[in-house]
């Protein structure tokens, strides 16, 4: 069976993961560990991008 194509375009700078959590190295009360969000700042956590614009307009 062939594979389908993509229809939407990956972020090249996250490859599709766009928001990561990381450890503070700190513990909650509950012993559950503090972390912080991330999100890409080339797609703003969207995973994906726009085409790219025409280089040339047809002169």
């Amino acid at each position: 069976m062939p594979q389908h194509a993509r229809t939407t375009r990956v972020c090249r700078d996250c490859d599709g993961f766009p928001v990561v959590a990381i450890t503070t190295g700190t513990r909650h009360r509950d012993g559950t560990r503090a972390t912080l969000r991330i999100a890409c700042p080339a797609c703003q956590g969207t995973g994906t991008t726009a085409p790219a614009a025409l280089a040339r307009t047809g002169r």
